[in-house]
């Protein structure tokens, strides 16, 4: 049986390495959100935990992995071996990069990569909306036709004034002093990810739990979450940050 490390009505924090803490719960997540290291420098903590995705596979069907594309192509043997399908991808533009690279574009973006596992019908899947001002687009039904979806099929549609969420999402870096040094931004990114993969009052793993974004991204949007972070001082900071009372800003749809 292992401690938590902190624990509230919605979250628990476990110190340790995933690979060894989670053969010890019993427990079924409707999601992952996962942002290991990437393993692209020398910096002593960006090293490649082996072989995790084969582990998460057996915790979840669902998950957001974060990473750059010279990560996804050089491990995607560890998500096939896996058993891991990818679905699709957003990009995060995070306002200001990093890198002292002069021969090549100033990289202000990482990727973000959906992977499931089993049937696509059975996951769980909804594209978050947000406000629309435009134009009322709302149609009666006619036969409608576009040369690379083929025939619809005659259909009405209303706009409601919202539309679905787009691929690019834009959320500046958070820059807290002392902070993560890959901390992500609960609004604008953590967020919309968990509520697209989540449902209301599920649970959301967390392997690589940093300073507990996602926990507490988790808790805002009225989702359980289980995180596991195997540096005792990120531990102690997100412990103090979620046990602060959150500011809601989502609500838990």
């Amino acid at each position: 049986m292992i401690e938590p490390y902190y624990r509230d009505d919605t979250v628990t924090l476990y110190h340790g390495d995933a690979r060894e803490v989670l053969p010890a719960l019993s427990i079924t997540a409707h999601l992952a959100v996962v942002d290991p290291p990437y393993g692209e420098t020398s910096l002593d903590w960006d090293v490649w935990p082996d072989q995790w995705p084969a582990l998460i596979s057996e915790y979840t069907r669902s998950m957001w992995c974060f990473g750059s594309l010279r990560m996804f192509f050089d491990r995607h043997h560890e998500f096939a071996e896996g058993g891991w399908k990818m679905s699709h991808g957003v990009v995060w533009e995070k306002a200001n990069g990093s890198g002292f690279t002069t021969d090549r574009f100033r990289g202000v973006h990482e990727q973000v990569v959906h992977w499931y596992q089993g049937p696509w019908g059975q996951i769980h899947a909804d594209v978050p909306k947000v406000a629309y001002s435009g134009p009322n687009k709302s149609a009666r039904g006619k036969l409608s036709q576009t040369t690379h979806t083929g025939a619809i099929g005659a259909h009405t549609y209303t706009d409601d004034g919202t539309r679905m969420m787009r691929s690019v999402l834009y959320a500046p870096a958070p820059r807290r002093k002392g902070g993560h040094p890959t901390e992500k931004p609960v609004e604008g990114l953590l967020d919309p990810l968990i509520r697209y993969g989540c449902p209301a009052g599920g649970l959301v793993l967390d392997p690589f739990a940093g300073s507990g974004a996602t926990l507490d991204a988790a808790r805002l949007s009225g989702r359980r979450a289980i995180g596991i972070e195997g540096r005792e001082d990120y531990c102690e900071m997100a412990a103090t940050r979620l046990s602060v009372m959150p500011l809601d800003f989502g609500g838990a749809a």
